[in-house]
């Protein structure tokens, strides 16, 4: 009896040491708006919460999501999978309770599992122990939710009042005083709602940096070369009409529009609509980051602050003004970058960096592998504990993220386009066609960029390097396609691909003929 009761009592301890995960990710928090990831943002300290954790563990300066939108991102993150492979292409896509594989493998492993915040993927989080999640988009203020258990598909309504981010991590520390099994590692994913546009902020930051000037990025008002046929047109007929912007340059959506009207200089409505935005977003990052600091103080209270893998990042990059770009969706290193930070004393070196090459599709493989999990078949993400752990790549490690934007022309103008982005190279093909389209609607057009002499991304290369360098890359970028399986016939549009994928002279002419057409079609909807 004595033996049994020893094996029982070991058996408990190796649960309770087993270290809880709190996967931490807020909407459209990019890396240039966090201060331990320095740049221009960095002397405001708009994040001195979650720089301290970035202190206490590593950052990764080469996080990136395979398709910078909501939706696919996070459905990439529950799946270990591509867009192309989970299904989840868009925002309409959704993940069933059978296919929310990581919630799944964590319960298997023995840990109790809980989901709060944005979730943005249609169907109820019923894989885990407990959700308590925004319908859609959610609210700022006051916002309802639907609060259920495993199984539930449907949920009970819930409405708290206050701001979004307040009432999150109400709602976190509640379930982990209330509802957690305190002799049962946890693993907990919280998402915040902000910063999403429009920017609502609690009222309480109104004043914060209110008599700041906002650094502005060069790029805001010279975008040198960068972009190209595809995202400027011949001649530069298509440049009102591809990509929302934060002056007058487009024509159907800017935010000039919005937060500088009855200014008609373009220069002083720029500038205006810039101060304007860059305020409210890192009005709402600071209301994070406030949160931040209560959700550690109660990890700290309950002494299982250094026995919780904490992870923060964002489900995409987003544009600060770069470029003159609003929001995200695009391949350039602003929106296709996660910030991606792990705090885990017992294994990961407090000061830490490394360049490694991440994707999400990874990140549930690394929880995994904490949690005493291999990495199911069904997953094409690997885990980079050992990364974390050493800062050393393994041999065999990637070479290369994968990227693929599938909305074309929605909501923010943005054409479809597939890129490779290696440590020292960005390639890029705007092939301009949905998904279900074998002809394009926008000009297609490759981009190429040395990241290594050009970090920002302003001198667009690709009919200056060498047909050797263009011809490698290209090969690369197609073994990659091919092994993820993103050069599947079952998407149509992978027949534009193929016709410009060399870009012959005839092609390029083709490629002006079709933004001749485009810019028709723009200039005379909008004369209407």
């Amino acid at each position: 009896m004595k033996y049994c009761l020893l094996i029982l009592s070991c058996l408990h301890l190796f649960a309770v040491e087993k270290p809880n995960i709190l996967f931490i990710m807020s909407d459209d928090h990019t890396a240039q708006a966090i201060g331990a990831y320095g740049g221009r943002l960095a002397p405001l300290n708009p994040t001195p919460n979650i720089d301290k954790i970035a202190r206490d563990g590593i950052i990764m300066t080469n996080a990136f999501c395979s398709n910078s939108i909501c939706t696919p991102s996070r459905a990439s993150i529950m799946t270990g999978q591509y867009a192309h492979i989970n299904g989840v292409l868009d925002l309409k896509g959704s993940i069933a309770s059978d296919q929310q594989y990581l919630a799944h493998e964590m319960r298997k492993a023995g840990y109790q599992t809980a989901m709060i915040g944005k979730w943005h993927l249609k169907k109820r989080p019923a894989a885990f122990d407990y959700y308590k999640v925004l319908p859609g988009q959610g609210k700022y203020f006051d916002p309802n939710f639907f609060e259920g258990s495993l199984g539930d598909e449907k949920g009970s309504p819930v409405v708290m009042k206050g701001h979004s981010s307040d009432c999150l991590t109400d709602s976190a520390i509640d379930w982990l005083s209330n509802k957690r099994h305190k002799n049962q590692a946890f693993f907990l994913k919280f998402h915040f709602k902000a910063p999403h546009d429009f920017f609502h902020y609690a009222p309480r930051y109104e004043s914060y940096l209110a008599d700041v000037k906002i650094p502005e990025p060069s790029s805001l008002w010279d975008n040198k070369n960068n972009g190209s046929l595809a995202t400027k047109g011949h001649k530069d007929e298509l440049i009102h009409h591809i990509g929302t912007s934060i002056g007058m340059r487009n024509t159907r959506r800017n935010y000039a529009k919005t937060w500088a009207k009855g200014i008609s200089d373009p220069t002083t409505a720029k500038r205006t609509a810039y101060q304007t935005y860059l305020k409210k977003y890192l009005r709402c990052v600071k209301g994070i980051d406030d949160n931040m600091k209560r959700l550690v103080d109660y990890l700290k209270q309950e002494k299982i602050y250094d026995n919780t893998i904490i992870i923060y990042t964002g489900d995409q990059g987003f544009m600060l003004g770069e470029h003159d770009y609003q929001d995200k969706r695009w391949a350039y290193e602003e929106t296709m970058r996660m910030p991606f930070i792990v705090r885990y004393p017992k294994a990961i070196k407090a000061g830490s960096k490394s360049d490694a090459i991440i994707e999400n599709i990874d990140y549930p493989a690394m929880m995994l592998d904490y949690a005493g999990v291999k990495t199911p078949t069904y997953m094409q993400g690997r885990s980079f504990r050992s990364i974390l752990e050493t800062k050393q790549e393994p041999k065999n490690w990637k070479r290369a993220a994968y990227y693929q934007y599938w909305m074309h022309m929605a909501h923010h103008d943005n054409p479809a386009h597939i890129g490779m982005r290696t440590k020292k190279y960005k390639l890029i093909l705007y092939y301009g066609a949905k998904p279900e389209d074998s002809q394009p609607e926008t000009p297609p057009a490759w981009e190429l960029y040395d990241l290594e002499k050009d970090p920002q991304e302003l001198n667009n290369i690709y009919e200056l390097a060498s047909p050797d360098l263009i011809a490698k890359l290209k090969d690369q970028f197609a073994q990659m396609r091919q092994e993820n399986g993103a050069d599947h016939e079952k998407f149509i549009a992978n027949q534009v691909i193929n016709e410009f994928w060399d870009y012959s002279e005839a092609d390029r002419q083709k490629a002006i003929k079709i933004s001749n057409k485009y810019a028709a079609f723009r200039n005379a909807k909008e004369k209407k």
